[in-house]
C-alpha cells in the first residue's frame, strides 16, 4: 500500500518494451536519430498545431530550461508560493534564468488567481528598482491535486499577454490534468495561451522523460543551445525518443492518467465513508490531500501503509492539534487491491 507518490512505481510495460526495441543495433546521435524526430512528430499531432519540442530528463531540468527563455536574470514570474519552481527545485530556475526572481503568492486550493497577479503587479512601481515582471507560471495539475480550466488559463494569458508577459506551464501531471477536465491538450494549452509548456511523463509511466514544449515557436530560439549547455542533451538520444513514441502511441499517457485519476476518485470515497476524514479540496487529479484524525493517521502508518503527512499550512488554517493533513498520490501502476485494503483500514476507525 504504497501511495507516498507516483514516482515510486516502474515504467509501463510499452514503454519498456520500446526501450527494448530501440536498443539494437546503431542510431545517430545527440538527437539525430528518428526517434526523437518522429516524438516531436507526434506531439504536433497530439496538440494540434506547430510547435517546438525539446526532450530532457527531468521536470526540474524542464521548468528550469523553459523559464530561462521567458525571463532574463533581472526578471520576475510569478506562481503559487507552493509551486515546484518555488520550493522544491534547489533554486534551479533561479539558476538557469541567471538570478531572476520566483514570486510566489498565496492562493486558494493550491492554485492562483489572475486577480492576485494584478494585484501584485501594481506593487511594481520602482522601475528598475523592481525585478521586470516578465511571465506567470500555472501547475497543471496544482501540488495540491487541482486543476486549471481552460478558461481559467485564459484568464491569465488575457491579464498579461498585453504587458509583454509570457505564461509558463508547470506540466508533470499534464496528463492526469487534461483526464480530469476531459478536454483536450489543445484546449488547455496554447488555445488558452499558454507560450511554453512543461510535458511531464516520467510520473505517469515513463522512466525518465520531460518534454519542453514551446507553442510560442520564437522561445525556441537558441533553446538547443540552452539544453546542451545544461547537460540535458543525451547522447544517446533515440532512448528519449523512443520512450516518447510509446507514451503517446493510441492515447497511452491519458489511458495511465485515467487510471490512476480513477482510483484517486475511489480512494477518496472510501476514506470519507465513515465520517472521520474529510478532504477539504476537490479531487481533480490522481491526489488526495485529506484531513485525519492524529490516532489514525499514526495507526494506518504502522500497518506499513506509506503515504505522506503534508504541510498543515496548506490547507490556510482549520485543522487542530489532533489532526493530520496528508497526501495520497495514486499511479497507473497502484493495484487497486490496495485501495480496497487501505480502505478496509480506514473503517476501523
Amino acid at each position: 500500500m504504497n501511495f507516498a507518490s507516483d514516482n515510486v512505481y516502474g515504467v509501463h510495460p510499452k514503454i519498456l518494451a520500446a526501450l527494448g526495441e530501440v536498443n539494437g543495433g546503431t542510431a545517430p546521435s545527440y538527437g539525430g536519430d528518428d526517434h526523437t524526430k518522429r516524438a516531436e512528430d507526434k506531439l504536433k499531432e497530439v496538440f494540434g498545431c506547430e510547435l517546438r519540442a525539446f526532450l530532457v530528463t527531468s521536470g526540474t531540468a524542464a521548468n528550469g530550461l523553459a523559464l530561462s527563455t521567458i525571463t532574463p536574470g533581472f526578471g520576475a514570474i510569478f506562481c503559487n508560493s507552493e509551486a515546484h519552481i518555488a520550493v522544491d527545485e534547489c533554486n534551479s530556475p533561479e539558476m538557469f534564468t541567471g538570478g531572476a526572481k520566483i514570486i510566489g503568492l498565496h492562493g486558494p486550493a493550491g492554485k492562483i488567481t489572475p486577480a492576485q497577479v494584478e494585484k501584485a503587479l501594481k506593487g511594481f512601481i520602482r522601475g528598475e528598482h523592481d525585478p521586470k515582471p516578465k511571465g506567470v507560471s500555472l501547475t497543471n495539475a496544482s501540488e495540491l491535486g487541482t486543476v486549471y480550466s481552460p478558461a481559467e488559463v485564459k484568464a491569465f494569458s488575457d491579464l498579461i499577454r498585453p504587458k509583454a508577459m509570457k505564461l509558463h506551464m508547470d506540466g508533470a501531471r499534464f496528463a492526469n490534468a487534461v483526464a480530469g477536465l476531459g478536454c483536450s491538450p489543445a484546449e488547455l494549452t496554447w488555445k488558452s495561451g499558454v507560450d511554453v509548456l512543461s510535458f511531464g511523463a516520467t510520473k505517469n509511466g515513463a522512466m525518465m522523460l520531460e518534454a519542453v514544449v514551446f507553442f510560442d515557436v520564437g522561445l525556441a530560439e537558441d533553446f538547443a543551445y540552452r539544453r546542451m549547455r545544461a547537460g540535458q542533451l543525451l547522447s544517446k538520444s533515440r532512448y528519449l525518443g523512443a520512450q516518447m513514441l510509446a507514451y503517446l502511441e493510441g492515447g497511452l499517457w491519458l489511458e495511465n492518467a485515467k487510471r490512476a485519476n480513477a482510483l484517486a476518485q475511489k480512494l477518496a470515497k472510501g476514506l470519507t465513508a465513515g465520517g472521520k476524514v474529510r478532504i477539504p479540496n476537490p479531487v481533480q487529479a490522481n491526489e488526495v490531500f485529506a484531513v485525519l484524525p492524529k490516532a489514525m493517521f499514526d495507526r494506518l502508518q504502522a500497518s506499513g501503509a506509506k503515504f505522506y503527512d503534508w504541510m498543515p499550512d496548506s490547507l490556510g488554517g482549520g485543522i487542530s492539534d489532533d489532526e493530520v493533513f496528508s497526501r495520497f498520490v495514486l499511479s497507473f501502476a497502484t493495484p487497486e487491491d490496495d485501495v480496497d485494503a487501505f480502505v478496509k483500514l480506514v473503517a476501523q476507525g
